[in-house]
C-alpha cells in the first residue's frame, strides 16, 4: 500500500513539474515573439522557446532516448537569454519591467527543468 502511494505522489509531481515546464515555456515564448514585434530576435528567440517545448514533451523517439540532453539544452538556451537581457536588455523602470518578470519566469523554468530528472 504504501509504496503504490509513493509511486502516486511522484507521478503528481513529475506531472506538476511537466505541467509548470509547458505552461511557463509557453508563456515565455508568447512573451518573445509578441515583444517589440516584428523584430526577427524576438520572435526568433520565442520560436527557438516552442522547437524546445516541442523537443521536451512530443513522443519523437529522438528527443525520447535523449531526454537528458534536451533538458540540458533547454536550460542552457533559458540561461543565453538570461544573460543577453543581462547584456543588453531594458533594464529601466517602470518601462523594462516585462523585462524582470520574463526573467523571472525563465528562471523558475530553469528550476523546474533541473527538478524534473526522469
Amino acid at each position: 500500500m504504501k509504496t503504490a502511494q509513493a509511486k502516486s505522489t511522484t507521478g503528481e509531481r513529475i506531472g506538476l513539474l511537466r505541467i509548470g515546464i509547458g505552461i511557463l515555456g509557453l508563456i515565455t515564448a508568447a512573451i518573445h515573439i509578441s515583444l517589440l514585434f516584428p523584430d526577427p530576435l524576438f520572435i526568433l528567440n520565442g520560436l527557438g522557446y516552442l522547437a524546445l517545448l516541442a523537443a521536451y514533451f512530443l513522443p519523437i523517439p529522438f528527443f525520447q532516448q535523449n531526454r537528458s540532453l534536451v533538458r540540458w539544452a533547454f536550460i542552457g538556451y533559458t540561461l543565453i537569454t538570461i544573460l543577453a537581457w543581462v547584456a543588453i536588455g531594458d533594464k529601466s523602470w517602470p518601462e523594462g519591467a516585462l523585462g524582470y518578470i520574463t526573467k523571472g519566469i525563465e528562471v523558475v523554468l530553469i528550476a523546474l527543468l533541473l527538478s524534473d530528472r526522469r
